[in-house]
């Protein structure tokens, strides 16, 4: 994936403003906070760390985690989208701005493709929730 996404910034003429990485976000968000490090987007798709009801509160504090340290890594009125998968998600949104003393605001709301139909009368085929916000610094 992040070979096609250098890929396709070549083609639109943008390798010069972007850069992807793939690395282990718990290794990775701490060191670009420790240097110093803001960026007007980061995106933050982690797997599930959510696999049975038991492991939610362990997954909880993953997700709010890595959404703290990637609020921190965002330049004032820039943007964080994130992806989540289970129902504590807004929770654990505000929980993890309240503690890195952001302020967000929601500028776009999904869930899952339509070829993952949502079935009401099953919970877990609505699996992922993504968020982008844009994230404005107290003052």
């Amino acid at each position: 994936a992040v070979d096609q996404a250098r890929i396709n910034a070549e083609l639109n003429g943008l390798s010069d403003r972007v850069q992807f990485q793939c690395a282990d976000v718990f290794d990775l968000l701490p060191e670009l906070e420790r240097q110093g490090e803001q960026f007007d987007v980061v995106i933050l798709d982690p797997p599930a760390f959510a696999k049975s009801r038991a492991s939610v509160k362990n997954a909880t504090r993953g997700y709010r985690d890595i959404n703290l340290r990637g609020m921190k890594l965002v330049r004032d009125g820039g943007y964080l989208a994130t992806f989540m998968t289970y129902e504590l998600f807004t929770q654990t949104i505000a929980q993890a701005a309240r503690s890195a003393h952001v302020r967000l605001r929601q500028v776009e709301y999904r869930t899952q493709a339509p070829d993952h139909p949502i079935l009401w009368a099953a919970d877990e085929s609505y699996y992922l929730k993504f968020y982008i916000f844009q994230v404005c610094r107290e003052k």
